[in-house]
């Protein structure tokens, strides 16, 4: 009597893009760039288990670095379990503008959001130390053009007291989207946090509709109800040990 499982087709897991957006310029140079470049390595292995431990959806990582101009360090998202971190070194300027032209040309299914089976909204992870050096503001504003952008979970890191948090804030759509961390733990902490939250909700499947861009306005409050938490639990307080 055949079996009546030999038949069951295994069904493909759609993507979702974690994509880390990282100012590398000479105000990054030292302890900045150091911690971040040990903390997103240390994440790395947690951020596999969450896409191999995931029935809907894989989990792949894309890196785009930022100082004077723009360039990026994956040619196309990496399966998390296949991913590993080269480190970025700090120099040059803070050419923010660049880094949303670069972000806004891939946000396309021309580009990475191009799989067959489908892609949730990604998860953008922005983090950065200073001010930008360009005229940055009609690149940004192409970028909010873009439905996978808007749709996205979108979060910035404020490394130190010398970053714009308005700049932060107009990219990612909101004050409480901006974290501001003042020291090397704090920031461990943080990119932590960040990675790993984003990736578990980004990669769940809504409750409703199957369309190519998922509902994600859910996903990004559900992010800031987990950011609110954390932060009343007292568990970015900074260390003596400041920038």
């Amino acid at each position: 009597m055949p079996n009546i499982y030999d038949d069951v087709v295994e069904v493909a897991r759609r993507t979702m893009v974690l994509f880390f957006v990282v100012d590398t310029s000479g105000s990054m140079e030292g302890a900045k760039i150091g911690t971040l470049n040990q903390a997103i390595e240390d994440v790395i292995p947690e951020i596999s288990e969450i896409s191999q431990n995931n029935a809907d959806a894989q989990i792949k990582i894309a890196v785009l670095a930022f100082s004077s101009g723009a360039r990026w360090i994956t040619p196309k998202p990496v399966p998390a379990e296949d991913f590993s971190w080269d480190y970025l070194d700090a120099s040059g300027l803070t050419d923010f503008g660049d880094a949303c032209r670069y972000l806004n040309e891939k946000l396309s299914r021309n580009a990475f959001m191009s799989e067959i089976t489908g892609s949730f909204a990604p998860a953008v992870f922005l983090l950065s130390d200073g001010e930008p050096t360009d005229d940055y503001v009609e690149q940004l504003d192409e970028l909010w053009k873009n439905n996978w952008f808007r749709k996205a979970i979108k979060v910035a890191v404020a490394i130190g007291e010398d970053a714009n948090t308005e700049v932060l804030s107009d990219f990612t759509g909101d004050t409480e989207s901006v974290l501001t961390v003042h020291s090397p733990e704090a920031l461990k902490k943080m990119v932590k946090f960040v990675s790993v939250t984003s990736s578990q909700i980004g990669s769940k499947s809504s409750a409703v509709g199957k369309s190519s861009v998922d509902s994600a306005p859910s996903k990004q409050e559900d992010f800031l109800e987990q950011v609110k938490i954390a932060f009343n639990s007292g568990d970015f307080a900074d260390d003596e040990v400041l920038w």
